[in-house]
């Protein structure tokens, strides 16, 4: 089974001034992660904005990733919904071929029974032969799946085999690591507590700002798997004032603001989301500046 530890990238989906797609933006952010040795791709995820794109734009999204990747990295699809039918359905849509893994977020707004996601997910995992990664964001999705209900998913799919928490909830990692079989991957999906979360079990992290300093953050993440969390925290505490501008005023907004600052994307987001005011972007712009000189 493939491991998924390490840095993840959940990458933005680019956009030029009419709004459009910007698949020249995506190659060329693509490349980037490569070419400084990210571990793996997250497409489609929340960072994607993919609530704004259609069905057509997730498809030609995958598409370019797969095509400019050629299998350098493994790649993990974003698919959820708040519709169990509707979420099954999307497994016609794409073509897995050259995905590796599924993320799959808790259904969302409808605030489900730990007993509705436990068949949310079976149900999915039932009808795929992929990788599944679970992924509990209580601050996005209005509901927080259970450590109790993730082992019990385990125990039923043999392919659920991790989770991305992202509730920033550090006992929640030591539970899991205490509760789940050794082999189970969990991965953090917050970027302020990714040090302390590997050092309590986690495998890596799904990342929005590795995207943007992958050297530096991938480096902290493989001294913290090597245990030489001194090391880790040193260059946390390098980066924590990049993560509290990059999230400010929401995600991607900081995040695209600082890829723009590095001439990847431009910092064009979809309605309901707007770009970053000028106060963060300079803000922004200058703790790039002082990362790049470390």
């Amino acid at each position: 089974m493939i491991q998924f530890g390490g840095l993840g990238v959940a990458l933005v989906t680019p956009f030029n001034n009419s709004g459009d797609i910007d698949f020249i933006a995506l190659e060329r952010l693509v490349n980037f992660q490569i070419n400084q040795k990210v571990d793996y791709l997250v497409v489609l995820g929340t960072t994607a904005e993919t609530a704004t794109l259609s069905t057509d734009e997730k498809i030609a999204v995958l598409e370019c990733v797969k095509e400019v990747n050629q299998n350098r990295v493994p790649i993990v699809l974003g698919l959820g919904s708040n519709d169990t039918r509707s979420l099954v359905a999307q497994l016609g849509v794409f073509d897995f071929k050259g995905v590796d893994g599924i993320l799959s977020v808790c259904p969302y707004y409808t605030k489900p029974s730990q007993e509705g996601m436990f068949q949310h997910f079976s149900a999915l995992a039932s009808n795929t032969s992929l990788p599944v990664l679970l992924y509990n964001v209580p601050g996005r999705t209005g509901v927080s799946l259970a450590v109790s209900t993730v082992k019990r998913l385990n125990e039923a799919h043999s392919n659920i085999i991790g989770i991305k928490e992202a509730s920033g909830d550090l006992p929640t990692i030591t539970a899991l690591k205490e509760e789940l079989p050794n082999d189970f991957q969990i991965i953090s999906g917050d970027d302020f507590t990714t040090i302390p979360a590997i050092a309590l079990g986690a495998v890596g992290v799904i990342s929005v700002i590795g995207q943007t300093i992958p050297e530096l953050f991938g480096k902290g993440i493989r001294a913290a798997l090597s245990g030489d969390i001194e090391a880790a925290n040193r260059i946390n505490e390098e980066i924590q004032s990049l993560c509290d501008l990059v999230f400010r005023e929401g995600n991607p907004t900081g995040i695209k603001s600082s890829l723009s600052h590095m001439g990847l994307v431009e910092s064009n987001l979809r309605l309901p989301l707007v770009s970053a005011t000028e106060e963060l972007s300079s803000l922004i712009s200058n703790e790039m500046t002082r990362l790049e000189a470390l």
